[in-house]
């Protein structure tokens, strides 16, 4: 007899090892798992009772034998009934009979019809000697049966889900940490490219990009903040593009710009005849964006009636059409942008509080141009060759003009650099843009009112020398103190940055800039 349970624990272990060795999926891994202790020495009930890291609580987080309803709840505190009494103490328990066990809980309530005498086994699954989960069956024993056997298989058993779990927890974390690279490498590359993602290389900026790789590959919400025109749609666009939805629709959705009775049929989408002139169903923008991104735009001029609705997507991800009384779904990431501030709205009763925290999970502000001027030269330049290529036109723009630009504040931000540019290679005559076809376009003082201190900006105005100058400097600090580079960023030759160098005296900023980086 002895022989035979040695044998079946045997083909258990070697079973079990089979799907440890194949498997990457946990919770199904695990689920094998119990299903050979069921199958092959008939362990009924076998539960793995887990932390859940949100609660606190031992949560069974795979079960084999149990339906739905008795699994969920499985719920214990760390210190409540068997389960909590073996996970507390890191030893095994057994109960010989749970009718006469006073820890013994029963919160599944799944053995009420078995009429048998039930024996209960559990042991702590552990990991570096401390305790991460419980591994609890149940047995139909008989007087004979030494209890000690099966907790000493139930513990080699479990020592194996530990280690399986370890792996899997490592496995995770490096593909985790493989995902932050991909994303990472992805939009540096694309910076050096000047594709889609150039965006500057201020400390600023440096942030903003820091945390579109953190949020990118993730699910979470963003909240995208600042001034208008800023480029929040190209941010929104930029962690779409390094998401694992990349592959799928990034829909955009202006919440302003859509009347209120129509923006809900556009988000919703509504069946035949829901209203007048609905002559056929249009599944509405969630269903468009399902698997991929929706981006709502001026998401702080939503109505309140459809903040309530949008907060139910968020949370339950369901919602009906118009005219609909059937519940759809719709795999969607929200990231939505507002240039107002939606906190005090939330307090002014303007904004639902509930939606705002919702949508508030992953905050990224957008600074305005006049707080990253070091970033004006490089983006005037790529808007230069990428209105001058549609125009078909070879441009460039002259220190002086360059030195304006950056000095301007642009509070239309990047929206208004963009346009400006365009509008300035339409109207050049010359191959090069200078200062003077610029100031009928910005509120800055005239040559004659920088260089004498006068004009809109009193005594203290920079002259047109010195504001040359500072572009010029923060171009070689970029460029490491290589001119080429410095020269390639501003639109001119090596030969007029040499020039410039000499002109301003920096051959000694080109020194130390070297130094800096070797």
């Amino acid at each position: 007899m002895a022989s035979k349970t040695v044998n079946l624990q045997l083909a258990c272990l070697s079973a079990i090892s089979g799907v440890i060795d194949k498997a990457l999926d946990l919770e199904q891994s695990l689920q094998d798992i119990l299903r050979i202790l069921a199958e092959k020495l008939s362990m009924k009930r076998a539960t793995i009772t887990l932390v859940d890291r949100s609660t606190g609580k031992l949560v069974i987080s795979v079960s084999q034998g149990l339906s739905a309803e008795e699994k969920s709840r499985g719920v214990y505190g760390l210190d409540e009934g068997v389960t909590g009494l073996i996970f507390q103490t890191a030893q095994p328990y057994v109960v010989p009979d749970i009718r006469k066990e006073p820890l013994f809980l029963d919160k599944t309530q799944s053995r009420k019809i078995e009429r048998d005498r039930i024996s209960f086994v559990g042991v702590p699954i552990l990991l570096h000697g401390q305790a991460i989960g419980v591994l609890n069956v149940d047995r139909l024993f008989g007087d004979e049966v030494d209890y000690e056997e099966d907790v000493a298989f139930l513990t080699v058993v479990a020592t194996l889900i530990a280690q399986f779990m370890s792996l899997n927890q490592k496995f995770e974390a490096k593909v985790e940490n493989l995902r932050r690279e991909n994303v990472s490498l992805k939009y540096k590359l694309s910076q050096e490219t000047q594709g889609l993602y150039i965006v500057g290389k201020s400390l600023a900026m440096a942030e903003v990009q820091r945390q579109i790789e953190k949020v990118a590959p993730t699910r979470a919400t963003v909240l995208l903040l600042g001034e208008s025109g800023t480029g929040k749609t190209l941010i929104g666009r930029i962690i779409h593009d390094l998401s694992e939805r990349k592959d799928f629709p990034f829909i955009k959705v202006n919440c302003a710009s859509i009347p209120e009775n129509l923006l809900e049929s556009e988000l919703f989408g509504y069946e035949k005849g829901a209203f007048t002139g609905a002559d056929q169903t249009k599944p509405g923008r969630f269903e468009e964006a399902n698997k991929g991104t929706l981006f709502l735009d001026e998401i702080g001029e939503l109505p309140l009636g459809l903040q309530a609705k949008l907060l139910r997507v968020l949370q339950d991800k369901e919602f009906e059409r118009l005219g609909s009384n059937k519940t759809r779904q719709a795999d969607v990431r929200i990231i939505a942008a507002t240039n107002k501030d939606l906190a005090t709205l939330a307090e002014e009763g303007a904004f639902r509080p509930d939606l705002y925290y919702r949508l508030n999970v992953f905050p990224l502000n957008a600074p305005p141009l006049r707080e990253r001027k070091e970033d004006i030269p490089s983006l005037i330049i790529h808007f230069l060759n990428k209105v001058s290529k549609e125009y078909a036109r070879k441009l460039t723009f002259s220190t002086e003009a360059l030195a304006v630009l950056k000095e301007y504040d642009w509070p239309g931000n990047v929206r208004e650099m963009e346009n400006l540019v365009e509008r300035l290679v339409i109207l050049a005559e010359n191959e090069r843009i200078d200062a003077d076809l610029i100031r009928p376009y910005l509120t800055i003082p005239s040559r004659e009112d920088a260089l004498s201190g006068e004009g809109g900006e009193g005594e203290g105005a920079p002259s047109l020398k010195s504001l040359e100058k500072s572009v010029i400097m923060d171009a070689l600090r970029r460029s490491g103190g290589i001119q080429h580079r410095a020269a390639k960023e501003l639109g001119i030759t090596p030969r007029q940055m040499g020039y410039r160098v000499k002109k301003f005296n920096l051959e000694s900023l080109v020194a130390v800039q070297r130094v800096k980086n070797r």
